[in-house]
């Protein structure tokens, strides 16, 4: 392994390399192919008996998710503190890279006859993707300098949708001309086997692309000393994190303002395409090619989204970057629940692109300038990650209860514009309090 210096340019690289490796998850399987794959199994059975419990397919799919953030929540605190003190977190971003990998191409087998098993890889997949992303988001400020954060973060997320379309584009023409892969099958079994060999795809691209950031990056730092107690350090970090709160008051009130809009943000990205899915009136063959190019149109603006908020961020600065952003996703929220048509889908996707990446490269970027310096970034990282998995826990729970409850996703979709607005509120409050003190 290379010894590179922090902000080295190779570095860099190989670090924004992992997006390129596992955003093809986040695209391909949790907001493309397995909804569509999904719906289809699915079928008109708009609910499943699980366990004896009669529950709409949609709503099941948003527990079995709140459930998998809820496990990440608990257990990654146990992971990152025994990476820190192991000096070693590169492992365990290993550890969930594959895992994650190997739970795409056990998504081959997913079908309503083995539904339990199905939802197990979903769950592992899910598991898999996120809880690489705390070791991975920690590694920026041990990389990068801060002039270099706002930057490298926009590449990260600009270089994941470059990837995950150009495989998505590829699953695209499988799932539509699967005859042109040598795929056959009658009727449309042949697209449904072609969604099965696109989770294969995921999960070989996911761990092939991986060990380029697993390469360059350095193990970690190793400045403890290894005790019988590493299990519960976690949980001490997050405690410690948890203190050192009240003599950081910008950090504090920008974590609060972070849980509420991060809550919101994440829990409708991840519903979106059984929004669609199900909420627009697609005719005959248009669902698949209108879902594909609404969900591609998202990725390909969100390149330049994330890019432009970056730039404004370093202009304007990130709090005003956020409140901006916060705004749009209220409209956007209202304009969904309103929509029935595939055009207006399509609108409100190209907006939803322009947000999407911006915000949460600029929301990573501000939490990396605000923590203290310190070598264990992992615990501040871990800190910052459990309060978004908490919220899509209580965001999905809540989405799920409402859409099983009224049996619309509309109605869901409408509650989180309450979030966003109290997200804007408490950004407005925060930039308002810190004017002329606040760093970014």
């Amino acid at each position: 392994m290379p010894a590179h210096k922090k902000g080295d340019k190779k570095l860099l690289r190989a670090w924004v390399s992992y997006d390129w490796a596992n955003s093809v998850y986040f695209l391909v399987i949790s907001s493309t192919i397995f909804p569509l794959y999904y719906g289809y199994i699915c079928g008109d059975e708009t609910h499943l008996t699980v366990f004896g419990v009669s529950v709409k397919n949609t709503a099941l799919i948003s527990y079995v998710t709140a459930l998998a953030f809820m496990f990440i929540a608990l257990w990654s605190p146990i992971l990152s503190g025994i990476a820190d003190y192991m000096g070693n977190k590169k492992r365990f971003m290993q550890f969930y890279c594959y895992l994650g990998a190997a739970a795409c191409v056990g998504l081959y087998w997913f079908d309503i006859d083995n539904i339990y098993w199905g939802l197990l890889f979903y769950f592992l997949a899910l598991i898999g993707a996120w809880s690489s992303l705390v070791f991975y988001n920690s590694y920026l400020p041990d990389i990068a300098y801060p002039e270099q954060h706002n930057r490298i973060s926009a590449r990260g997320f600009a270089l994941g949708y470059v990837g995950s379309v150009l495989l998505l584009l590829v699953n695209l023409f499988m799932v539509l001309k699967p005859e042109w892969f040598g795929i056959t099958g009658a009727g449309g079994t042949a697209s449904l086997k072609a969604m099965r060999y696109s989770f294969v795809m995921v999960g070989v691209w996911w761990f092939s692309f991986s060990h380029i950031a697993f390469y360059h990056l350095p193990r970690g730092f190793k400045d403890k000393v290894y005790t019988k107690d590493i299990f519960f350090n976690g949980y001490r970090e997050l405690k410690s994190v948890w203190k050192s709160l009240r003599d950081l008051t910008k950090l504090k009130r920008y974590l609060g303002a972070f849980f509420i809009f991060s809550m919101a943000l994440q829990t409708v990205m991840l519903v979106a395409a059984y929004f669609g899915e199900q909420e627009i009136s697609w005719s005959g063959e248009e669902k698949t090619m209108g879902l594909i190019i609404s969900i591609l149109l998202i990725q390909i603006i969100a390149i330049f989204g994330a890019l432009i908020s970056s730039r404004l961020a370093n202009s304007w600065g990130n709090i005003k970057t956020l409140i901006l952003l916060n705004s749009v996703w209220v409209a956007l929220c209202i304009s969904a629940y309103f929509i029935h048509e595939p055009i207006e889908f399509y609108v409100v996707a190209g907006f939803v692109g322009l947000c999407m990446g911006g915000i949460q490269s600029v929301a990573r970027s501000t939490y990396s300038q605000l923590i203290p310096k310190t070598l264990d970034t992992t615990s501040y990282f871990s800190f910052y990650d459990v309060a978004e998995k908490v919220g899509i826990v209580i965001g999905m729970l809540m989405y799920g209860t409402v859409d099983q409850l009224t049996g619309s996703m509309r109605n869901a979709i409408l509650f989180f514009v309450v979030f966003f607005l109290v997200g804007v509120i408490l950004l407005i409050r925060l930039q308002r309090k810190n004017e002329k003190s606040l760093a970014v």
